[in-house]
């Protein structure tokens, strides 16, 4: 039996440690009910070792990690975050494909893949601009079937922007074209996402499309899945907090959210350290024109204040943009694994 199973083709993915460490919980949750059954008497998968499954931390794509990744095609990590300006780049690329205004709502708001193939109409309510998660797509081998979200916290509602409504407003006016172009040929399934008949989509066909189209344009690689971390860290950039991202996301704990899903853009992070660093007075500062020391001296309230210094300086610096300012890309005029 080994020598005919090793020669059969693979036809399954290799899984990560986190994943290989949930299948053997699984399996252990199982063969314990058989205990209790009396079918068997001994868990074999309690004695089973596996390396510690710790999840892969999203980071973004720098510059030094695409120099990086573009000299030895190695990845910093399996998780990797496109910048605002990667992700715009993608969306405008892609515009005139029938399947951007899915590809602009995983960006924009999260959705898993199998949710996105798997919404129907009669969830989303674009006069109000809300999207209700009741069901998703999932894949068995190859085949398709219906499902109920992931968790009981994956069944949500989440508010869409005006320019993902407008995505979708020109998605369902196209798609009602098609409808009258295959007449008794168009299959009804009710989906916002179908083929050109109106058949369900097959999530891995929009995983490799998803993949051909930035490759065309040269793009840092990620996973379809990864522009949901992206989603994520445009939340948080943006002034989201972890719940509200965490309720956007559908996930059922905050610590995933936190420890896996957003990632800090370099922008947001640049500008927390300095105003981090404006809060500490200084009884000598350095200039930045001749790098000499400048004498302070002390301001009324007996706080050293530099020579040349702006009296309302450091109002001006608190109430400058928050780090966490908007960092969106709006959509082009004509047109955002279940993990």
């Amino acid at each position: 039996m080994k020598a005919a199973i090793a020669e059969m083709d693979p036809y399954r993915r290799i899984v990560g440690p986190a994943t290989r460490q949930r299948v053997r919980s699984t399996l252990r949750a199982a063969l314990n009910a058989a205990i209790a059954q009396q079918l068997i008497t001994f868990n074999p998968a309690s004695h089973v070792e596996l390396e510690a499954g710790r999840r892969p931390k999203a980071l973004v794509w720098t510059e030094e990690r695409i120099l990086h990744w573009e000299r030895t095609g190695e990845k910093p990590s399996p998780v990797m975050v496109w910048t605002p300006e990667h992700t715009g780049l993608f969306l405008d690329h892609v515009a005139e494909d029938r399947l951007y205004a899915l590809f602009h709502l995983v960006a924009f708001r999260g959705l898993r893949r199998g949710e996105a193939c798997g919404q129907r109409w009669t969830d989303t309510h674009l006069e109000t601009g809300l999207l209700t998660v009741a069901k998703q797509l999932v894949v068995n081998g190859w085949e398709v079937y219906e499902d109920d979200p992931k968790t009981d916290a994956g069944a949500r509602t989440i508010a869409l922007d005006s320019d993902t409504v407008q995505a979708l407003k020109r998605h369902r006016a196209q798609q009602d074209e098609d409808r009258k172009e295959w007449e008794s040929g168009w299959v009804e399934t009710g989906r916002v996402f179908t083929r050109e008949n109106g058949e369900l989509l097959h999530p891995a066909n929009v995983t490799r499309r998803f993949i051909e189209l930035h490759e065309e344009i040269g793009l840092p690689p990620i996973r379809l899945h990864d522009l949901r971390h992206g989603a994520a860290t445009l939340a948080h950039a943006a002034g989201a907090g972890l719940k509200d991202i965490q309720e956007m996301l559908g996930h059922s704990s905050i610590t995933i959210t936190s420890d896996t899903y957003t990632s800090l853009l370099p922008e947001a992070d640049l500008a927390i350290a300095e105003a981090a660093a404006r809060l500490v007075p200084r009884a000598r500062v350095t200039s930045e024109d001749t790098g000499r020391e400048v004498r302070a001296q002390p301001s009324e309230a007996g706080e050293p204040v530099p020579f040349d210094a702006d009296p309302l300086g450091d109002i001006r610096e608190i109430n400058s943009p928050s780090a966490h300012a908007p960092l969106t890309q709006t959509a082009p005029d004509e047109k955002s694994e279940a993990e």
